[in-house]
């Protein structure tokens, strides 16, 4: 008799070994692609808090109330307009606007890249990020048709910002730059922390 129930403990234990190796492969691309845009929201708060430092206390007051009368060229892809829109998304539509996002900022990162080593290496970090979406993705559907034209995926750069600009016009421009980077970073980063607390029914995934 007890031989017969530790074969069943021992088959039940396999077939839940089987039944969940989809869910941890899963997990772990999760957990790197969460590592990877926890990294760079970090380095975007840092390079913001740095350049609000440097400037004046009313340079920041005034480009504070200029940046919130403004909006980042991300803003013209669509996401959850609040955390309750965010809960109830799909993990399928969180990576695709996540993988939005980070593509958004590929080629806008290159005016990130001056300065201190982490800054050049931004745009690599954002790559990164961006084809583990993509496996993310190509995980959670067959044939990602969303992004076979991906020429629809490209936002234009920041407004006016490589050319020549005046130094108060530049100033504003930096701090958008930075402020937006921060702002997004945040959003993927949240979008990917509720997907992938999705693979865990047991977990509570309440923002």
């Amino acid at each position: 008799r007890d031989k017969v129930y530790i074969s069943i403990l021992l088959l039940s234990v396999m077939c839940l070994g089987v039944s969940s190796q989809p869910i941890t492969d899963s997990q772990r691309l999760f957990s790197i692609a969460v590592s990877r845009v926890q990294h760079l929201h970090l380095l975007a708060q840092r390079f913001f808090s740095e350049f609000e430092s440097s400037l004046q206390t009313e340079e920041q007051r005034q480009l504070n109330k200029i940046f919130l009368q403004d909006f980042c060229n991300s803003d013209y892809i669509i996401s959850p307009i609040d955390k309750h829109e965010t809960q109830r998304s799909s993990v399928l539509k969180l990576l695709s606007i996540s993988y939005r996002l980070v593509e958004s900022w590929e080629f806008p990162s290159r005016s990130l890249s001056g300065g201190s080593g982490p800054r050049t290496q931004i745009s690599a970090k954002l790559t990164d990020l961006k084809t583990g979406i993509m496996q993310l993705i190509k995980a959670n559907q067959d044939v990602p048709e969303i992004f076979t034209d991906t020429s629809t995926l490209q936002l234009a750069p920041y407004g006016n910002y490589y050319q020549s600009l005046e130094a108060d016009e530049s100033l504003r421009r930096t701090y958008e730059l930075l402020a937006c980077f921060k702002k997004d970073m945040h959003k993927v980063e949240t979008y990917l922390t509720v997907a992938k607390c999705r693979l865990s029914p047991e977990a509570n995934c309440t923002l």
